[in-house]
């Protein structure tokens, strides 16, 4: 399914977590934490200013992102959990 979003939002696939600690030890499903970096899948257009202009994005499509951990809202688009969220919501571009 082709999905693309809105105005200044963009797709995220979140980044698999680590299943080890550092000491190796095996980390459970229940004590996981939701990974806070992911990879941009798709970005919308832009915002418009006062005068009806585009704003570019400074992100793109296959960008690895940083996010705040309550940012974005879950959906499944063809099996997969992704998240949507505004360009705002992002920390920081992983170089």
């Amino acid at each position: 399914m082709a999905f693309t979003p809105l105005h200044d939002r963009v797709l995220v696939r979140r980044t698999e977590s680590e299943e080890k600690t550092k000491g190796g030890l095996i980390i459970p499903d229940s004590a996981k934490e939701k990974p806070q970096e992911g990879e941009i899948v798709a970005v919308g257009a832009g915002a418009r200013d006062d005068d009806g202009d585009r704003i570019a994005l400074d992100v793109k499509a296959g960008d690895k992102i940083l996010f705040g951990k309550w940012s974005g809202t879950e959906i499944t688009l063809d099996g997969e959990e992704l998240l949507i969220m505004k360009e705002s919501d992002i920390m920081g571009v992983i170089a």
